[in-house]
């Protein structure tokens, strides 16, 4: 597999970096405001200092009693709790271009994007039935941890996506993001319906290959389920094809259904897609970014 960090990660990483901060210097519709600003708003809490934090905000006061570092946070200023699900199976490891090389770079992005804005940030693997959570992150210090997390993960195996995330006790609202291809035995309405029963604020990012979604295959071929190995032979006609983008779109429009009832987006995105593209065309689109 392709490194998944690499120069070329790093400088489209800067590059958008520096849009999204031009953008929302320059007021367009659907930037967030900066959580650096709103010093004279209401006190709302406390949050234990995190390497990264602006210094200038620390409660000395708070320090002289715990001996402990603390931040104050005003009404306007409350930190967005953001997890990352992150899909490892097998069938991620596809394509030309990999599938889990675009997913875990599509987690890093928003992981900078939200430690830049003094958001915390989860990220979670899936293996399984099982999920592996990380440390919560804040600051930007912690960005280079969060990318070693996200690149010690193994694509192997299968993936109960619902199985998995509902391991997860979400103890408070927050933004749910959801990284795979959603190639599931289990259902994905139940997923939905977990996270909106969490109250979160739900995110479904599908990455499929070109050669999912316009497979140029033909006459006999024998095709390997990537994660159990069954093998399957068929002779490949243009009626099957048919019907195999039918299937496809038919699973896609059921996740956005599903997904938008409960107030939540979906996006399907192509690994030919460049991360500029899905960030300022596709997450711009929705507000996401």
């Amino acid at each position: 597999m392709e490194k998944v960090f690499d120069q070329e990660f790093y400088r489209k990483l800067e590059a958008i970096t520096l849009k999204a901060r031009m953008t929302i210097n320059d007021g367009a519709a659907g930037g967030r405001k900066s959580k650096a600003k709103g010093s004279s708003v209401e006190f709302s809490d406390f949050r234990e200092y995190t390497p990264g934090d602006d210094f200038r905000r620390i409660d000395w006061n708070a320090y002289g009693r715990f001996d402990r570092l603390f931040l104050r946070l005003y009404m306007e200023e409350r930190e967005a709790l953001l997890n990352i699900f992150c899909d490892y199976s097998k069938s991620m490891d596809f394509g030309e271009k990999s599938k889990g090389v675009v997913a875990l770079r599509i987690a890093g992005i928003l992981t900078y994007l939200a430690l830049n804005n003094l958001d915390r940030v989860v990220l979670n693997r899936l293996h399984g039935n099982a999920i592996v959570p990380s440390a919560s992150y804040m600051g930007r210090s912690s960005f280079q941890r969060a990318l070693q997390f996200l690149e010690a993960g193994d694509f192997a195996g299968n993936t109960r996506l619902a199985e998995s995330i509902k391991r997860k006790d979400l103890k408070s609202r927050g933004i749910s993001v959801v990284i795979s291809d959603f190639f599931t035995t289990d259902s994905i309405d139940d997923l939905i319906k977990y996270l909106a029963f969490k109250k979160q604020q739900i995110i479904l990012i599908q990455v499929l290959s070109e050669d999912e979604l316009s497979p140029q295959l033909g006459g006999q071929v024998r095709l390997i389920d990537s994660e159990t190995g069954e093998e399957m032979n068929l002779t490949i006609t243009p009626r099957l094809l048919k019907a195999y983008e039918i299937k496809l779109k038919s699973l896609q429009m059921g996740i956005q259904a599903s997904a938008k009832k409960y107030g939540g987006v979906f996006f399907n995105i192509s690994t030919s897609d460049s991360l500029e593209k899905i960030v300022f065309e596709d997450f711009a689109r929705e507000g996401i970014v």
